[in-house]
Formats: structure tokens, sequence, C-alpha cells
């Protein structure tokens, strides 16, 4: 009784050698093409014998390495800079190529059997989540002002009162650094806000006597808006920037 063995079946010419390659425990960068064509062909000769219709790519395959295992019986080549050519060179590349595109071929079929296993939970958001409103809209709050504009005003300002001379303390040589309580500015520009209710941001910042005054209130004007308690109204295109309270609404 004869013994029938089930021959494995390749993706092609390739996969055929990497097998060899992987179960003779061979270094791809140093093939013994003979030991290779041979086992080769015995697998070649068993896949006639099982199918005459051998792939194409098959018998090409063992015609390279037949090629191949001739010309490493004759005298080595030699390039342009003299170095020796290996006729088995374009093999190898061919092999690691597609070594590398086998691995990324099986880690996303791996990577897409891990994504069937994963489930996603419908959206589930509380009702108060989903009702909620900020206390606060900052986009009707500030209006057409933006910041481009809030700062085009405040360079504005900034040089006039550079161009401003004072009349006593430029006669003298040296000025002292001029310190500003922040509180108590704070207190000044809410009382301010209290009392007018409505008014002009320009005006405003045209009664400090520093530069380091009007950046001070230029802040302190920055955070009131953030807090919400102060709205900015502006009827045309770089037109004066009018405050007004909310509280005073």
């Amino acid at each position: 009784m004869s013994l029938e063995v089930k021959l494995q079946v390749f993706e092609g010419p390739l996969d055929l050698l990497m097998h060899l390659i992987d179960k003779n425990k061979i270094d791809i960068y140093d093939i013994p093409i003979v030991t290779i064509t041979e086992q080769y062909m015995d697998y070649i000769n068993a896949m006639q014998r099982d199918d005459m219709e051998v792939t194409s790519e098959f018998l090409v395959m063992a015609a390279t390495l037949i090629d191949i295992k001739c010309k490493m019986l004759l005298p080595k080549e030699v390039n342009e800079d003299g170095e020796e050519e290996d006729p088995r060179a374009e093999l190898v590349e061919k092999l690691l190529e597609y070594k590398m595109y086998k691995f990324m071929a099986d880690e996303l079929k791996d990577r897409q059997q891990e994504a069937d296993m994963q489930w996603f939970r419908s959206r589930n958001i509380p009702k108060e989540v989903s009702e909620y409103e900020a206390p606060i809209d900052f986009s009707d709050l500030i209006g057409d002002a933006t910041l481009s504009k809030l700062n085009s005003i405040f360079q504005e300002l900034l040089k006039r009162q550079e161009d401003k001379v004072d009349p006593i303390r430029s006669r003298f040589g040296n000025i002292e650094k001029e310190e500003i309580d922040m509180d108590a500015k704070t207190l000044y520009i809410k009382a301010y806000i209290r009392e007018h209710d409505r008014f002009s941001f320009r005006q405003l910042l045209e009664k400090q006597h520093s530069k380091t005054e009007i950046i001070v209130t230029f802040l302190v004007m920055l955070e009131e808006m953030k807090l919400g308690e102060i709205e900015i109204e502006q009827d045309e295109t770089f037109g004066d920037i009018i405050i007004k309270s909310r509280k005073a609404s």
C-alpha cells in the first residue's frame, strides 16, 4: 500500500522558496543555491504529478534557480567598482521584499481579527448633561468685537501715550519706575463701571496717565468681560467700542 503525501499549498514561487529557507534554517543572505534548487525541483515534480497544470510562475522560478546555479559554477563577474557580483543578489532582494509584505499582511489580518472582537456602546448621555446650557454665551457677549480689533485700539492708545511728553517728569534725567497697585486699579475700574453703566472704551483708556496704567486697565476690562460683568457694543467696523454694564441691563 503506497503512502500518499499531501503537498502544502503555496501562494507563489517566492512563498515556496521562503518555506524551503525556513525549513532548512538557511541564512537568506547566503542561500546554498544547489540545495534549494534541488528541493524546489522536487516540489515542482510532485506538483506536476498531482496536477499537470502547474502555474507558469513556479516554472519561471525553476528556470531562474537553474540559471543562478549555472552562474555560480562560472567565475564571478566584476562590476564597475571592481567588486564581485553575486548571482543570488536579485533573488535575495525579492525574497526580502516578499517577506516584508507578507509580514505586513499578517499584521493587518491580526488587527482585523482583533477589531472584529471589539464592541462599542451606544451613545448614552444623561438628560441633565444634554440639556445643559452655559450661563454666558461669549459669542453674544463680545458681539462684533474681536481680539484683533481690541489689539489695534490698544496699540493705537499706546502710541499716543508714547507721543505724550510729561511737562514735569521730562525735566529730570532719571524717571523712577512707577508701581501700580492691581487691587486698587481693579476696584477703580469696577467703580467706574457702576457709576457710568455705559461708556467709551477709548475714553477710559485715554484717562490713564501712563503705559503701565493702560496695560493694567486693558487686562482688568478683559477679565470683567470674561466674567460676564460687562457687554461690548460696536456699531461699525473699526468704530469706537462701547462698554455696557450687564448689571444695568
